[in-house]
């Protein structure tokens, strides 16, 4: 498949969510009470990094590493501010709460039409929303952060 471009790529906030009922990807393919965030204009990057774990002999002086801890990160959501948008609602009001909130990132990228996008399935808290209102040239922009709290699950199921 050839690379594409990130045009056309969603992002949905559902429901506030506990680890219980959102940790495989068949518990988040059953949810439906998912929202559309309006007006994205960016989204940062997320995924697994392990920490990085370090232990320095004294016999041969040397640092060896292992894998510690796995971080998904914060995914940067960059969107023109839009006060009336139901997805930017909803993100304004989950960085109210302390609650985990279930996310949905769409991908497009399905190589013909017996495929379906890529999707992207997370809890995550949101952390900040912070508005950027620049110069007089400039779009007003709402900058909010996901604080991503569990794996991240890809759906690359097709419909053959």
């Amino acid at each position: 498949m050839a690379v594409v471009t990130a045009s056309g790529t969603q992002v949905f906030i559902g429901a506030a969510v506990q680890q219980i009922e959102a940790d495989t990807l068949i518990e988040f393919q059953a949810m439906s009470n998912w929202t559309l965030i309006g007006e994205v204009e960016s989204v940062g990057e997320f995924g697994d990094q392990a920490n990085d774990v370090t232990f320095a002999s004294l016999g041969d002086a040397r640092v060896r590493h292992a894998k510690g801890a796995r971080d998904a990160g914060t995914m940067a959501l960059v969107c023109g501010h839009d006060p009336t948008d139901i997805g930017q609602i909803a993100v304004d009001a989950a960085e109210q709460t302390k609650s985990n909130f279930a996310w949905r990132v769409i991908l497009p990228d399905a190589p013909t039409g017996t495929f379906q996008n890529t999707v992207y399935y997370f809890r995550g808290l949101v952390a900040s929303r912070r508005k950027n209102i620049g110069s007089n040239d400039n779009i007003v922009r709402v900058n909010f952060n996901v604080l991503v709290n569990s794996e991240i699950f890809t759906d690359l199921s097709h419909s053959v």
